[in-house]
């Protein structure tokens, strides 16, 4: 098995005997490093005292008192975040299993960063045996948002933040820690490129050929797959599609945003102007091995996966919707 996404902190957790990752006291730490927590030079001295305890002692009990007496208003809040997302992650047997309580019972005030981190580290758990790297770059969708541009007839994903040019490393103390170097250039995903994706996988500089048929259409429907099999241990199959022909739309799901809006315009019976059809960046069909899982209101009938562009030509990908909008009939015991 080859390495990737090192940054993703998979390597200081371990697995609980169900497969699904442990908490840890050191992935807590590199929590605490982040510039949003780690004290500025003007900190005062609550600040300073609380980060120095739980460093020390990243579990320890944070009173409300501890956070009130912090001096700067925007790290109280942040420190209120932090301390109620760990309590969170350490109230569930594995990450998987806050994961999916977070997005069932409502994120309520958790920053979308660390759902994003959380969608990262159960990913590279899930894919931890593949050695596609179409696959894994698909992934990145899965919690990277993607800037989607239409070049010679392609239609090519490149990470966000890379085209920005506004925070070129990924979001985590570990890119230091860990030594990799940031991108300078964004090469589009090749069969004669592909290998190298192993060793820059932590630098988001390859874009991702998204047109319908080729390899990254392909590959997103393998992660959609492994996604679903992983957190709700169900089995499907995801067939991209082409083109649309006599679609019974018994039920869809929105993989971001934009879809769910352009999914309830075809519920409602709406026809899509040009504008709206051309943000249409990806469809899915999937089907359960096991039509007895699927709720019987679907009546055996597909379930289509959309994924659409937004007017700034952005793809956020909410893989939340794959755990909360399909149709299954039970709930699966996460260990």
């Amino acid at each position: 098995m080859r390495e990737f996404w090192l940054t993703s902190g998979h390597l200081m957790l371990d697995r609980a005997a169900g497969g699904g990752l442990l908490m840890s006291n050191d992935l807590l730490k590199v929590y605490f490093m982040r510039p949003e927590l780690a004290p500025p030079e003007d900190a005062g001295p609550a600040e300073r005292a609380l980060h120095a305890t739980l460093m020390t002692d990243p579990q320890r009990t944070v009173s409300r008192s501890e956070i009130a007496a912090i001096e700067d208003a925007d790290a109280r809040e942040n420190w209120e975040r932090m301390i109620a997302f760990r309590d969170h992650l350490f109230a569930h047997p594995t990450l998987e299993a806050a994961y999916l309580a977070l997005v069932r019972k409502g994120v309520g005030r958790t920053p979308p960063l660390f759902l994003n981190q959380l969608a990262h580290l159960i990913l590279r758990n899930a894919l931890d045996n593949c050695d596609d790297p179409f696959v894994l770059r698909a992934a990145e969708l899965f919690f990277r948002a993607q800037r989607v541009t239409v070049h010679d007839g392609a239609l090519l994903a490149a990470d966000e933040e890379q085209i920005a040019g506004v925070n070129p490393a990924p979001v985590s103390p570990l890119v230091s820690m860990l030594g990799i170097e940031t991108a300078t250039e964004i090469d589009v995903m090749v069969e004669e490129n592909a290998a190298s994706y192993f060793e820059r996988s932590d630098r988001y500089d390859m874009a991702l050929d998204l047109t319908a048929g080729r390899r990254g259409h392909q590959a997103l429907a393998r992660v959609i797959e492994a996604w679903v099999m992983h957190l709700l241990h169900v089995e499907v199959e995801v067939e991209p599609l082409t083109e649309v022909r006599d679609v019974n739309l018994t039920w869809y799901v929105g993989l971001d945003a934009e879809g769910t809006k352009i999914g309830d315009l075809l519920w409602n019976g709406e026809a899509l102007d040009e504008a709206l059809s051309g943000r249409v960046a990806a469809l899915y069909r999937l089907k359960f091995r096991d039509p007895a899982v699927a709720d019987p209101a679907v009546k055996g009938e597909p379930v289509f996966l959309i994924l659409a562009i937004s007017a700034e030509k952005v793809l956020r990908v909410k893989p939340q919707n794959l755990v909360t909008g399909l149709p299954i009939r039970h709930l699966e015991a996460v260990t």
